[in-house]
């Protein structure tokens, strides 16, 4: 059974970091590309980044180009987004997911960003 258990969200000033972290379990996390993505109150889901399998290439929504950077620790089943220059339009649950539109993902981990 695939498990997805995120953590690391909280509340934060505008300007702030959070580091977000995804436990993963249930299948060869190494051999799947993964994924952020997130859900601000009152919208869709919306992906953030992905990463590929091995590390080596990253890819990331407009929107948070040069603050959000993916990485993954594949000998630990571990996925991560360190947030930085957090914004109040970054307000969200987060979720990683195996794939890109969020179809099997966590429970989330809720990021809010305020004054």
């Amino acid at each position: 059974e695939v498990q997805l258990v995120e953590s690391g969200g909280g509340l934060v000033q505008p300007g702030g970091s959070l580091r977000l972290s995804c436990a993963a379990s249930g299948f060869t996390f190494s051999r799947y590309w993964m994924y952020w993505v997130r859900q601000a109150p009152g919208k869709g889901l919306e992906w953030v980044s992905s990463i590929t399998s091995g590390g080596g290439t990253t890819y990331y929504v407009d929107s948070v180009k040069g603050r959000f950077t993916i990485s993954r620790d594949n000998a630990k089943n571990a996925l991560y987004l360190q947030l930085n220059s957090l914004k109040t339009e970054d307000t969200a649950m987060y979720y990683c997911s195996k794939d890109a539109r969020g179809f099997s993902r966590g429970q989330g981990t809720q990021v809010t960003v305020s004054s």
